[in-house]
């Protein structure tokens, strides 16, 4: 499974890619309101800190400028990803980006067959949001397992990958991995709290308690 980080804190992108578990970054118009950066220039600095796919959001509602906006933003870097709403006007501008080349995240996904159809268009990914679902009181994680078992039933004609969205929780992620899903973009916060474990730490604390015991130091 490849992690993505669901930010566009610069700070926050430099420490995770650090740890070598960073596959690539998503970001939508909000989150790059909230660093109250340039949203050109932030795209561009998240590029040079990361390898992977980097989303960067069009802001368009009909399909021409959609296409125009991300044939603009895909000149940031040959990492970016153009993120795309799950509209008519949206799988219209993925056939044609897709189709010149361009990867393409269609994202705010809410049913199986919305992403059916966006795989069709030609996304690269697909983002199902499952926390939104989850709010609403609907299954979140029940849509990922539909998208997915239908993907793998077409594999030799379908290759989107499942990007599980809307990451609550560390659960939100261990029940992705489970079903399968290709990857997951986690808020910062979330990602941290996949390490975290309380018997951990109290074995650490046991482990440097009996080390301090001896009196010796390493260096």
């Amino acid at each position: 499974m490849k992690f993505f980080a669901d930010t566009a804190n610069i700070e926050e992108i430099k420490e995770l890619a650090e740890t070598g578990l960073l596959d690539g970054v998503t970001t939508n118009p909000s989150l790059i309101a909230k660093t109250g950066q340039d949203f050109i220039k932030t795209i561009e600095n998240i590029c040079s800190l990361v390898e992977g796919p980097v989303s960067a959001e069009v802001t368009a509602l009909d399909h021409k400028m959609m296409i125009v906006e991300g044939e603009k933003l895909s000149k940031i870097a040959p990492n970016v990803c153009i993120k795309v709403p799950l509209t008519w006007d949206g799988l219209k501008a993925c056939k044609a980006l897709s189709s010149s080349g361009i990867n393409i995240n269609v994202t705010l996904c809410f049913s199986a067959t919305q992403a059916l159809l966006a795989a069709k268009a030609g996304a690269s990914f697909i983002s199902p949001f499952v926390g939104r679902l989850d709010d609403i009181s609907g299954n979140g994680m029940g849509l990922i397992e539909d998208i997915v078992n239908i993907f793998n039933n077409y594999p030799d004609t379908l290759s989107t990958e499942v990007l599980v969205a809307s990451i609550r929780s560390p659960l939100h992620v261990l029940e992705s991995a489970k079903l399968g899903a290709d990857v997951v973009t986690v808020p910062p916060n979330v990602l941290k709290m996949l390490a975290s474990h309380p018997l951990t730490d109290k074995g650490l604390s046991s482990f440097l308690a009996d080390w301090e015991k001896t009196g010796q130091k390493i260096i």
